[in-house]
């Protein structure tokens, strides 16, 4: 027991790292302990996971819709969730029950891990390490999302994604060239538009055969 507390306490600990290293507005400690839902729900959850696993009935759903009344972020104590996990701003989150979740996974406000229907069994996505899924986006399904992607804010992505890849759009597309500063983090206000794109390379190629015609 005294194992499994402290191993708790390391994680809690490393959730607040995390905070500090990813949102420039937290300040201090005593800031970091109060004021971030997102953190709250997390050690609401990592505790409902642990009675989840010793076969605790009721108890952690009990703690989950109660987190969710408090802190507006839903995590079913049955999802599986991986460490440095951070929660921005948090409101409206909502993780499914057999949803997996990878190392240093950041996600943002709106953000659902979800199924697609009455299916049972693995109906929910599995996210590797290093994940971003921007405000509002809908990850559906029980499909997997490579290391190292980027989902763009207000994307549904209902498709396996390859890792290192950038998706954005509904449904989600991949878009070729990633577009993230120096220290990996998804530029929100650049994100490459692919339906554009390929409109643009459309329209160069009709100018191509309107040259070549015209020249016959």
């Amino acid at each position: 027991m005294l194992s499994v507390i402290k191993r708790g306490i390391s994680k809690v600990k490393e959730d607040i790292k995390v905070i500090y290293e990813n949102d420039p507005a937290a300040k201090n400690f005593l800031e970091v302990i109060l004021c971030y839902p997102g953190l709250h729900a997390l050690i609401a959850y990592r505790f409902a996971h642990r009675l989840y696993k010793w076969s605790i009935p009721l108890i952690p759903r009990m703690i989950s819709y109660l987190t969710r009344i408090i802190t507006g972020i839903e995590i079913h104590p049955a999802a599986k969730i991986g460490r440095r996990f951070f929660i921005d701003h948090g409101e409206g989150v909502v993780i499914g029950e057999t949803t997996i979740v990878g190392d240093d996974v950041l996600i943002y406000q709106q953000v659902t891990l979800g199924g697609t229907g009455k299916e049972s069994g693995k109906r929910h996505p599995t996210l590797g390490n290093n994940v971003i899924v921007g405000a509002g986006a809908k990850v559906l399904g029980n499909i997997t999302i490579g290391d190292n992607v980027r989902i763009g804010a207000g994307s549904v992505v209902i498709e396996d994604v390859p890792p290192h890849s950038t998706v954005v759009g509904v449904p989600g597309r991949i878009a070729h060239r990633a577009v993230i500063d120096e220290q990996g983090n998804l530029m929100h206000n650049r994100i490459p538009d692919p339906i554009r794109c390929d409109i643009n390379k459309l329209k160069a190629e009709v100018e191509i055969l309107k040259e070549e015609i015209e020249k016959r």
